[in-house]
């Protein structure tokens, strides 16, 4: 069975600033809203197109305070959140990532049924049959050296 897309919405960024300030903007409004479960995003796009820089603004809008590097190689890594009802960010890489079992054997079922939980996903496309319905995906395209198009969309 297909998933529908419903409530796409485009964004633009100039620069890697804009693009990490877009990630920093996007994580306050989740911290002001009142969600009930785990909130999972799901990055998609080229190499270079934004999904890392997106992340490390996403994180400082969190207030966490390591320094956020792409995970390739550990594949999962997690931050605590503090002065919120989330305690936890987990950022994910699945590129190198074969088979979806890969990441379910990291306890990933766990970690998206935890209400406290906010995930963060590098190429989700990896495993986007074990991704909650409710994930929202952001797909960044390259328009030039330093302009990105940013779609964000749920899918059913």
């Amino acid at each position: 069975m297909q998933r529908a897309k419903f409530n796409t919405k485009k964004y633009f960024t100039k620069n890697f600033l804009k693009t990490e300030n877009f990630g920093e903007e996007m994580a306050k409004k989740i911290l002001k809203s009142s969600l009930p479960q785990a909130v999972v995003i799901g990055l998609l796009g080229d190499l270079g197109s934004g999904k890392t820089t997106f992340s490390k603004g996403f994180a400082k809008g969190l207030e966490v305070k390591e320094k956020i590097l792409s995970p390739t190689f550990v594949i999962l890594k997690r931050f605590k959140i503090a002065k919120c009802k989330h305690k936890n960010f987990y950022h994910l890489d699945c590129y190198r990532i074969e088979k979806e079992k890969e990441i379910l054997d990291l306890g990933f079922k766990e970690i998206i049924s935890n209400s406290q939980n906010i995930v963060c996903i590098e190429w989700a496309d990896k495993i986007k049959n074990i991704l909650p319905t409710d994930t929202l995906f952001l797909h960044f395209e390259m328009i030039d050296k330093n302009t990105r198009k940013i779609i964000a969309h749920r899918e059913l």
